[in-house]
């Protein structure tokens, strides 16, 4: 077991590892061992002796007197030691002193090697599980792309992304899309998990709105600097989205640049999302303002917020006329189902023509009234 820290940096440059982290973990594959080969019920430690490059293992053992009751439990016996014993070892020991015993793993032979062997492979694995659980947590909401390796029976895709397999569930495609192994697509890392018999679990999406704001940060150099921002985005795959964005700079135009010539960039990311068509919005902090560009095409007369007895916002009414309520619906309702999605809040179409009727009756009656009122004076 000597110079076994000499292995340390090669394991640490091999997988990607802080050699801080390898030491515990080593530490933690001696003391497992020690465990399982000496006593379970054994309290050990693993200490670093840096000069010999080795790892010692030490048992800290209780002093009880010769009559203790514990002594005589098989179980729990080796965790206690007789004062008359322990002063073989020390002639100054007390009761409840703490003695340290060392010990050998190669006094165990091979079956101490084995499981040291099988002790250290399972701790450094769940180290470097615990590094892409960490990396790939952090990266929840960030684009991935990699190579399709299997297509399952369920159609659930498996790609092959850097060092680890993640899997694109069908529910997570585009309605019309299927892969092939050796397909490269690009897709949104939606969840990470980690899972005891399989190791780490990363779920991929084409279908959320955080696929659709990393293809645009991608293709639009505006928003991944930062003078173009994403407020909120909206989608329903392969079908169409609406994305607010706002400028933090003056010069910059937020649509016109997310558009670009001849809607070039856009255009590109429709064509990553199965042609989905894309609307862009200029966002504003005026919420009813917001509210009449997002029901575009739709031209709205008068927007509403109305709130619940405790203050909150409860719905929108909008009012408009008769020949545009099919536009604020859409095809299938996408308009407003997107409209309701931006702002978290069910949406009521009023048609105003009714009013405007009215309106102009009484307009007339007002003009016949002054006319009368002209000829008799």
């Amino acid at each position: 077991m000597e110079k076994i820290l000499d292995i340390v940096d090669s394991i640490a440059h091999e997988k990607g590892l802080e050699p801080k982290k390898v030491k515990e973990a080593l530490r933690t594959a001696f003391v497992q061992t020690a465990k399982r080969v000496i006593g379970k019920n054994l309290a050990f430690e693993a200490n670093i002796n840096d000069k010999k490059k080795s790892i010692d293992i030490v048992q800290t053992i209780t002093v009880v007197a010769d009559d203790d009751e514990r002594l005589q439990d098989k179980e729990i016996a080796p965790a206690y030691i007789s004062i008359t014993d322990a002063r073989e070892y020390d002639d100054q020991v007390e009761l409840d002193d703490q003695l340290q015993i060392e010990h050998n793993l190669e006094d165990y032979g091979r079956t101490g090697a084995s499981w040291l062997h099988k002790e250290i492979e399972f701790h450094i694995q769940r180290l470097v599980e615990d590094e892409l659980f960490n990396k790939y947590k952090n990266k929840i909401g960030t684009l991935a792309s990699g190579q399709v390796t299997r297509v399952d029976s369920k159609n659930n895709t498996y790609i092959e992304v850097d060092e680890i397999r993640a899997v694109l569930p069908m529910k997570s495609r585009i309605k019309g899309e299927s892969f092939k192994v050796g397909d490269h697509i690009k897709a949104v890392v939606r969840r990470v998990g980690m899972d005891k018999e399989n190791g780490i679990q990363i779920e991929l999406s084409r279908t959320s709105p955080k696929f659709l704001e990393a293809l645009l940060e991608l293709e639009v150099p505006e928003i991944s600097d930062g003078s173009v921002i994403i407020e909120k985005a909206a989608r329903i795959p392969g079908q169409r989205a609406k994305v607010a964005l706002i400028s933090t700079h003056p010069q910059v135009d937020a649509v016109g640049s997310t558009v670009g010539v001849k809607g070039v960039r856009i255009n590109a990311v429709s064509d990553e999302l199965c042609g989905e068509n894309i609307d862009c919005i200029e966002y504003t902090n005026v919420p009813e303002l917001f509210i009449s560009r997002i029901m575009s095409p739709a031209m709205v007369s008068n927007v509403e917020i109305v709130q619940n007895e405790n203050g909150e916002d409860e719905k929108i009414v909008i009012t408009l006329p008769s020949d545009q309520k099919s536009k604020a619906i859409g095809k299938s309702g996408i308009n407003i189902r997107l409209a309701s999605m931006l702002t978290g809040l069910d949406i009521e179409l009023v048609e105003n023509d009714q009013v405007t009727t009215q309106n102009n009756i009484i307009e007339e009656a007002k003009d016949g009234v002054d006319a009368l009122e002209a000829l008799f004076s």
